[in-house]
């Protein structure tokens, strides 16, 4: 059986399409071009939503805010770059605030009391992300002090000849 259907589809598919009736191929086509049309419709539909402004100081304002802020889908793209679901929706909740005549603080803290200082591109300094601020430059001391102590002991001593000491190279 398995044998037969091998053979079978050898045959078609080492033949041109004449093999299939005019009206296959059409029909072939108009559902390719269907599926086309469709693909790029939806990559449309994807883009981010417009917001409406009502002055370009209330956008200068929401663009400011909204490239100090995390999308938390992303996590590595602003609120005002994301195309995630989440992203839209904060930023129809940061827009709604700015015209409630919210500060820049307050949104920030809305924000941060939901979602935590994660969301923020510039977390506070405080205890809990003390390492998230400190720790690069910890573990570059770190890295120094192990390098330095690799290096001094490798180092021959100030009472040893360097060229008696015996090397199997």
């Amino acid at each position: 059986m398995i044998a037969t259907m091998t053979r079978v589809m050898s045959k078609l598919l080492n033949q041109p399409l004449s093999w299939l009736p005019r009206r296959t191929m059409n029909r072939s086509l108009a559902h390719a071009s269907a599926l086309a049309l469709l693909l790029t419709a939806s990559v449309t539909v994807c883009a981010i939503d417009p917001l409406e402004f009502r002055d370009s100081a209330e956008e200068a304002r929401f663009q400011t805010l909204a490239k100090e802020l995390r999308c938390l889908v992303c996590q590595n793209e602003s609120l005002a770059d994301s195309r995630a679901g989440l992203a839209q929706d904060l930023r129809r909740d940061v827009i709604e605030q700015i015209r409630n005549g919210s500060s820049d603080e307050e949104i920030k803290r809305y924000l941060t009391d939901r979602y935590g200082d994660f969301i923020l591109y510039r977390p506070p300094v405080k205890p809990v992300t003390w390492l998230l601020w400190f720790g690069p430059a910890l573990m570059f001391l770190v890295a120094g002090f192990v390098l330095f102590r690799i290096l001094r002991r490798n180092r021959p001593t100030t009472g040893e000849d360097p060229a008696a000491v015996s090397g199997d190279w």
